[in-house]
This record gives C-alpha cells, structure tokens and sequence, in this order.
C-alpha cells in the first residue's frame, strides 16, 4: 500500500544501516556515537531512590524546578549568562525534541533556514515539515593547508535573504570536530546585527572540548543569547543516551512558543531520571570531568590509528574523530565503511552521510567517522583489527 508521505525521500538513517551490518556481520560497531558502558552507578541510585519517594507521575510540563535550577547555575557559571528558572528554560524529549519543537516554533512556511555542511541529519526533514526550505552553505573542506574543516561566515552571510528566518550551528560539530572560536562569535554577532536572524544552536557535545579549550556558547556573547535557542543533552554528558533528556534555554518569548507545542508533543519528560539528573548535577565534577576522560579516549584511537593505514584527524570536541582512508582505497565513502563493516569488523559512519547529495562528488573526501565512546577494551580490539588492512 501507498500512502501520501509528508517526508518524500526520507528513509532509513545511515546509522541505522550501519548498525544492523555491524550487528549482521559482528562487527565492532565505532559508528553509531552511543557509549558502550554503563553510567555512574550514583547516577542510577538516583534514578532508584526518585522512584522509591514516589516521583511516578507527570512532573511540570516544562521540567521540574530542581532540575531547572541546575541548569541555570550551571549555564551561569560556564558561560556567565543568567537564564531565568521558570520562563527560559524548559527540559525536553533529548535534544531531538528540542530541535523539533524550536524549528517548528520560530520557522513558518515559506521561510528559509540555512544550514552548514556536512550537518546532522535532523535538520533538514523538520525545516521541510515545517513547510520552509533549507539553504545549505558547505563548509571549506580539508586541504593541502588545512586539515580540518573551516566555516567561510561570508559565505554563510552571502546566503541570507528578506525569507532568511534562521540559522542552525552544531558546535562542537558533529562530524567534523571542530568548535567555534571568539572570532567565529565576532562574525555571528555581525550577521545577527545585520539580519536579525534567530540562531539555533546545537550544543550537545558543551562538555567535551578538549586540550583545555573552552566550549564557545552562543549565550556567552549577550547579542547572540538575545536571538539564540541553546541546546543541550544529558544523554551526551552523563553517557545516559537511551533516556532521551535534554534542554533547550532561550528568551522568555521564544521559550513560550517552544513550550507550547512541547506540551502537545510528549507534555513532559520522564519524573525520577528529572530527579535523578537534578541530584546528580548539583556536583559539578560530572561534567567538568567529562572533557578529561574523553580526551583519553580519543588519544587512545588516534595513536592507535597512526599505527594502520588510516591518517586520523584531531578533534577539538564531540566524541568522533574523522579518518583519511586514502592510503587503503579509493571507494566512495559508503562503499568503504560497508566494506571495513563486512570485510574487517570494524563499523564506521561515512562523512558523506552528513551532506544533502552522498552519492555527489563534493561529498566524498575519502572520510570516515570513528565513534571512540567506547570502553578501551572496544578500541583496543578495533585499532588491532584496523592494523591488518
């Protein structure tokens, strides 16, 4: 049977491909970026202990005060802006949800929402349901002098126009890497001064920045949180993916027009993981810490690339690291992470996955994507199987 479809051309996720081959063919699955261990046990004895007081039933349709009094402290001593607890900050369905219901909120048909290349594949499908189109704006590609991605901001300029209602940014970017630096805030807070354009802002990787660097919030800068949604994962930072919380903190106007169509999407977030989360936050350390103990797992895989025919790149945050293949073959980028998948039992997501045409030429650098959330056992095991290529 054929039914009308509101999202024509929209199937199957890379992710989801790849993870059934590596489940398929027992392969080690560096793809899909979700840890392979279990969370702090005191975060678990939370979650336990909210359900034993009785937190079983629906909590505030924005998320309990607790939880989003953490979260503004801990916005506040990060990044130094004051979100207001009650109006501005609401807790959501992961991170997902947010993006949704802020697109669907500030984007009306007819719009247009630019959107930098290669990008995660949320994006693209909400701003066509929302009935408004994307404009893409691709991001300098490596080169002989750069080896890692670079946004061309005049570039991002140049693609505004009257319909121009928003820009999306992901930074630390998923899945180049790289983050913004105070130049690329400068050059923001140009653009939103000229246009006066909303930026969502995907921010979900805040806590893993690494070689001491600091995450470059757009609520840092106080023009840029005037017209920004910030987003953000508990899932990413307390290695807790399936329970699917996160949040999303702008001005009091934008926050009511997310929260109205929050409340009719899923109301509210599950009660005692609220709770939990709440108690577990109010130590810092848990997410000061996570910078350190990524770090050691991206050097981990990446010394261990050195070692085989991959040219591994750094990070400057998320936990993934791209990979040249160049020296092992010249397939295209899906056809070498299903052949790694099959033929040596190492699961990877191909760059490629992240641009509007895969199968176009400017898509394909010969990159790979390595998810190194996984124990080091994992690494291990996958660097001594990479070796034999």
């Amino acid at each position: 049977m054929e039914l009308p479809t509101r999202m024509p051309g929209v199937g199957t996720t890379i992710f989801t491909v790849m993870s059934q081959l590596a489940t398929e063919h027992k392969a080690i699955n560096l793809g899909q970026g979700f840890p392979d261990f279990n969370p702090d046990p005191l975060l678990l004895d939370e979650v336990n202990k909210a359900m034993q007081e009785g937190h079983n039933q629906y909590p505030p349709m924005p998320g309990i005060p607790l939880l989003r009094e953490g979260i503004r402290e801990k916005v506040k001593a990060l990044y130094g802006h004051d979100y207001n607890s009650d109006t501005e900050i609401t807790v959501m369905a992961g991170a997902s949800e947010a993006l949704m219901m802020t697109i669907m909120a500030l984007v009306h048909p007819g719009d247009e929402v630019v959107v930098i290349e290669p990008f995660y594949d949320l994006y693209n499908p909400v701003i066509a349901l929302a009935g408004a189109t994307p404009v893409i704006v691709p991001m300098q590609a490596p080169d002989a002098s750069h080896d890692t991605y670079r946004v061309d901001w005049q570039r991002v300029r140049d693609a505004i126009t009257s319909r121009t209602r928003a820009l999306i940014l992901n930074f630390p970017h998923n899945p180049t890497g790289i983050n913004l630096t105070e130049a690329d805030l400068d050059a923001l807070e140009r653009i939103v001064e000229e246009t006066g354009i909303f930026l969502i802002s995907d921010e979900v990787y805040e806590h893993i920045v690494f070689d001491g660097k600091q995450h470059q919030s757009l609520c840092r800068r106080k023009s840029l949180a005037e017209k920004s949604v910030v987003i953000s994962s508990f899932g990413k930072t307390y290695h807790v993916t399936g329970w699917k919380i996160g949040y999303c903190c702008a001005p009091a106007a934008i926050t009511a027009e997310i929260r109205k169509l929050h409340q009719f999407n899923v109301f509210t977030v599950v009660s005692p993981m609220q709770w939990a989360l709440a108690r577990y936050m109010a130590n810092p350390q848990h997410h000061l810490d996570l910078a350190g103990f990524y770090q050691a797992k991206q050097d981990r895989l990446f010394n261990g690339l050195l070692n085989t025919r991959f040219k591994p790149v750094k990070s400057a945050g998320t936990f993934f690291l791209l990979a040249d293949y160049s020296e092992i073959s010249d397939m295209p980028e899906s056809e070498f992470a299903k052949w790694l998948t099959i033929e040596h039992g190492v699961g990877v997501i191909p760059l490629s996955a992240f641009y509007r045409d895969p199968a176009a030429p400017e898509a394909n650098h010969g990159l790979v994507r390595f998810c190194f959330a996984k124990k080091d056992a994992t690494l291990d095991q996958a660097i001594e199987r990479l070796s034999k290529l």
